[in-house]
């Protein structure tokens, strides 16, 4: 789990091309709340949350520093599906919105290269297109 945190965070912080595998995504939104929740914590015990909804100092600023590594996961993740990073704009209609991208987000990946690059499950996928000479 953790090394998918790392992959989509230090590696393709805001990487916007390509794909993410289900795994990818899944793993990285479970790390990201559950240090989220240890922050959420953390302050709470520390005192430093403010306002009316006892916004945490901490979980705060971790919150500004994964936005774009989530945007871009996101994004890759509709690849996978072959849709448009644009669709994370779905999540704006109240309710429906959510929902589709929650399915999308549950959905198994195109088989094959598609539009967005060649299939992050199939390593031999990358190997042909290096292979492939254009006639």
């Amino acid at each position: 789990m953790i090394e998918w945190y790392k992959k989509v965070v230090f590696e393709n912080y805001v990487n916007f091309n390509g794909r993410a595998r289900r795994s990818e995504y899944w793993y990285f939104a479970l790390a990201s709340g559950i240090i989220s929740i240890i922050l959420t914590i953390i302050d709470k015990i520390l005192g430093t949350t403010f306002g009316i909804a006892e916004t945490g100092i901490i979980s705060g600023l971790y919150s500004l520093l994964v936005i774009l590594p989530s945007i871009s996961v996101g994004v890759r993740r509709l690849h996978d599906v072959g849709k448009s990073g644009w669709f994370m704009l779905i999540i704006l209609i109240p309710i429906i919105g959510a929902i589709w991208l929650l399915v999308l987000a549950c959905t198994d990946g195109d088989q094959g290269t598609n539009a967005y690059g060649p299939d992050p499950k199939n390593d031999f996928d990358e190997i042909s297109e290096i292979g492939k000479v254009d006639a």
